[in-house]
Parts: structure tokens; C-alpha cells; sequence
């Protein structure tokens, strides 16, 4: 089979494995309503967590980040042998976090991708993935707005990224993840700054 054709595949392959909700398999594991017809109606952990389930929302958390992980890892350790060509971790990891922004599962109305974000990463550069992660958990903790670290941590990838790799291509494709991230969470932004944008474990009636 040509290179082409596998690198396509396992691209398609991604968007198909990002487009696997976990906040709607916790959901159904756990007996929990469907994380869309409450809250922010975002199929994601935070929405999740206000449900009052701590552990739906760890394994909805933990199940986005690590198909976003498990894409990246995979091309990148079997890229060579296959001969997918130096591109293909790119095109997997935005293919599996905007199959997760917009998965043909749910008529592509997904999460915001922070999670997934998160994953991919920690795949593609394990610093670079824990700066990004230490710089959300900072933000998360401290002022407790879950899109508020989630804008910050976002802003700040590319910038690591840089001082990573200075001009490589990869920079361009934690730029792209980063500016999808500051687009989905954009309605969050609005509610920030007027005030009405519920805390960390605010309950349903937030």
C-alpha cells in the first residue's frame, strides 16, 4: 500500500478516534444525564463534574486526553517503519483534536478540546505538554475558572513551543490547536468578562 494511502488512513483513523465522546460514555457508565441538556451543554469533564459525579468527570478527563495521546504516540513510534513521512504527527494530531471539536458522532457539536489539546501535547513533547498542563492547573487552581486556564495555557503553548523547536513546523501545529482552543472558548470569554462565567464545581443550577 502507498505511503499516501496509509498516512490518510491513519489520519482518518484519528478523526474517528477523537470523535469519541468520553463525557457521553462516563455519562452512560456511571447512570448520569446526558452531560448536553445541562450546564454549559458541553460534552466535556468540567461540564461532567457539575453533575456532582467526581469520578464521571476524572474518567471523562482522562479518557479525552488520552485518545488525543494514544493518536500521536502510535504514528509517531511506528511513522518510520511505515514511511508516513515527517508530516503525518502533525496531520494525526490535529485530526484526532479537531475530531474532538467536531466528531462526526455527535453531528459534529463536540467538547472544547482541552482535554484532547492536553494529550496531544504530551505526544508530540512531553515538556512541552507538562508547561502547557502546569500553566492550566496554575490558572485553574487559583482563580478557579476552568476557561479562563484553559484560554491562558492556550495562549501560552505556542510560546513554548517556540522556545522548543524555534521556527519548525510543529510550532504551526500547536499554533493552530491553540487558536481553536481561544475560538471554542470564546462565548467564555464573553461570560468572564461580564461575570456570569460559573467557577470549578459549580453545580447544575449554575
Amino acid at each position: 500500500m502507498p505511503p499516501s494511502l496509509i498516512t490518510l488512513l491513519v489520519v482518518l483513523a484519528a478523526y474517528l478516534l477523537g470523535s469519541i465522546s468520553f463525557a457521553l460514555v462516563a455519562s452512560r457508565l456511571f447512570g448520569l444525564a446526558d452531560p448536553r441538556t445541562y450546564g454549559s451543554k458541553n460534552p466535556g469533564a468540567t461540564n461532567v463534574l457539575r453533575s456532582g459525579h467526581k469520578g464521571a468527570a476524572i474518567f471523562t478527563l482522562f479518557g479525552d486526553a488520552a485518545k488525543g495521546w494514544l493518536a500521536v504516540f502510535l504514528v509517531s513510534r511506528y511513522s518510520s517503519e511505515y514511511a508516513l513521512g515527517s508530516y503525518a504527527v502533525g496531520w494525526v494530531a490535529l485530526a484526532v483534536f479537531f475530531g474532538h471539536l467536531y466528531p462526526v458522532f455527535l453531528r459534529f457539536k463536540g467538547g472544547k478540546g482541552v482535554a484532547t489539546a492536553a494529550g496531544v501535547l504530551l505526544a508530540i513533547n512531553p515538556w512541552l505538554g507538562l508547561a502547557t498542563l502546569g500553566t492550566w492547573i496554575l490558572v485553574a487552581f487559583t482563580l478557579r475558572y476552568s476557561s479562563l486556564a484553559a484560554l491562558v495555557a492556550a495562549a501560552a503553548a505556542p510560546a513554548y513551543a517556540l522556545l522548543i523547536w524555534g521556527g519548525d513546523s510543529r510550532v504551526l501545529v500547536v499554533g493552530i490547536i491553540a487558536m481553536a482552543l481561544v475560538g471554542k472558548h470564546w462565548q467564555n470569554l464573553q461570560r468572564l468578562m461580564a461575570g456570569s462565567e460559573p467557577k470549578i464545581g459549580a453545580g447544575k443550577s449554575r
